[in-house]
């Protein structure tokens, strides 16, 4: 049958959903982002913040109302919110037909055949798994259970990168966040899996993997008894064809001298790491939960810098945390001043259930919390601006990710381009136009501009004059 499967939330809930496209894709079912010509439908869903909650909330809520019509013949709801709200949204949301838990990804195939051998729609041949609720609507393995890494998967990127996650969980409990009570407690993947995993993405034309965990930085810990990023990274780089490695959601506290020298020494590696700091402010780190202090922040980025030059630093702060004074806020204000992070995000302070801060007191103000996050990204506005032109003159290597069309005629000029440097990961930061290409050039292919200007976020830049290479690419 035609499914709509709808992927809520982050990167590493992307990776779940295409191993539950590619258990479904091999059962037979076809895919469609149409929701009128679906015949069944699957939310992946995320509670992380409301924002995205309500997000969540709302999509099964719509796709409801197709299950009530008739019109689907299941509704099947996973992810962190599934995880989290189980017995609420079967309540509350009485089409939902199955909820399968974050560790049950697996058993997508058994429950879609489960609803429609209910509903006479077809006999299953899949034997039902014990772990079910009495009403075989409920799917939950243990939140201990080992990780996978090497399943066949069904990519939604659009080929030339994707994500690799190498761990699940996290045991950091920080005091805003409710991964340790959705997720479980930290779990790497086998580094073979992961090997095996990422070789099956690169045979697919994959040349960017993209390292993802609730914390990359303790990789292997619970399974070697020893952080193993950098070793895992050096048998990703033998990979032939794969070009680039990007290592995102690293705790400074975490980052090894090791794991610097290995991006410094390995060429595949990105000179870009992902550092989330959640604050400036010692005050609040520590009412976070957060084991660190602006000072060893402070030293640990030094250091990354001064071995490495020219890494791209990117980080994420949280605005009015609860007892957020405006000292504390201007402490955050001015440690980005000092810092000069290459990208950052800010986001107000989403007060979560079942969480420590938010049953915390001196809890802020909507308005005060948006508008301190409008503070933080001004300042951050004027700090990226300034480094995108710093950059120009510089020659970088970029990788294709499309063409822009002429708005005049709706065709493609071939004129102008859209590309990625080393410093932007996909969705989260910027893009580098290549303006007045003369020659056709294909998505997934690396090349070398000049920067020769900027937009806001973005670079401009032209083609360097090698262009040995120009035949290979003409369409």
């Amino acid at each position: 049958m035609k499914i709509l499967f709808v992927s809520l939330g982050c990167d590493k809930n992307r990776v779940d959903s295409e191993v539950m496209l590619g258990m479904l894709s091999q059962r037979g079912h076809e895919f469609t982002d149409d929701e009128e010509i679906a015949e069944a439908a699957v939310v992946n869903t995320c509670c992380f913040i409301g924002d995205a909650k309500e997000e969540s909330i709302n999509t099964i809520i719509e796709l409801g109302e197709y299950r009530k019509s008739g019109k689907y013949k299941a509704l099947i709801v996973t992810g962190c919110l599934a995880e989290r709200y189980r017995e609420e949204v079967l309540k509350e949301i009485p089409e939902v037909d199955r909820i399968l838990g974050t560790a049950s990804v697996e058993h997508i195939v058994e429950a879609l055949d489960g609803v429609l051998a209910e509903n006479g729609q077809e006999p299953s041949d899949v034997e039902l798994s014990e772990n079910t609720s009495s009403m075989r609507r409920i799917y939950l393995d243990s939140l201990e259970k080992k990780p996978t890494g090497n399943q066949k998967r069904v990519q939604t990127t659009g080929g030339q990168y994707n994500y690799l996650k190498i761990a699940e969980g996290c045991n950091k409990n920080c005091t805003y966040c409710v991964i340790p009570k959705v997720r479980g407690k930290y779990r790497s993947v086998p580094m073979e899996e992961l090997i095996e995993g990422a070789k099956a993405l690169v045979n697919q034309g994959v040349t960017e993997i993209i390292l993802v965990a609730q914390e990359t930085t303790l990789y292997g810990v619970d399974l070697y008894g020893k952080k193993m990023l950098p070793e895992l990274l050096h048998k990703l780089c033998e990979i032939e064809d794969l070009k680039w490695i990007r290592i995102m959601y690293c705790y400074p506290e975490e980052i090894t001298d090791e794991l610097i020298q290995t991006i410094k020494n390995e060429p595949k590696v990105c000179n870009y790491l992902d550092i989330p700091l959640q604050s400036g402010s010692d005050h609040i780190l520590k009412l976070m939960g957060r084991a660190t202090t602006r000072a060893a922040i402070a030293e640990r980025i030094s250091y990354i810098r001064s071995q490495i030059p020219d890494i791209c630093l990117r980080t994420t702060l949280i605005a009015g945390f609860p007892g957020e004074t405006e000292a504390d806020h201007e402490e955050s204000l001015s440690f980005i001043k000092e810092m000069k992070f290459d990208r950052l995000g800010c986001f107000a302070y989403s007060q979560e259930e079942e969480t420590v801060a938010g049953e915390m007191a001196d809890q802020l103000s909507q308005e005060v919390k948006e508008s301190r996050r409008d503070d933080i990204m001004e300042a951050q506005q004027e700090i990226a601006f300034n480094a995108a032109k710093d950059r120009i003159g510089q020659v970088v290597s970029a990788v294709i990710e499309g063409r822009i069309a002429d708005d005049d005629d709706d065709e493609y000029d071939g004129s102008t381009y859209v590309a990625r440097t080393y410093m932007d990961a996909p969705d989260v930061d910027g893009y580098l136009f290549i303006m007045n290409v003369p020659y056709d050039l294909m998505s997934g292919q690396f090349v070398d501009v000049l920067i020769t200007g900027s937009n806001d976020y973005d670079l401009i830049g032209e083609l360097t004059e090698g262009k040995e290479d120009e035949n290979e690419f003409t369409e």
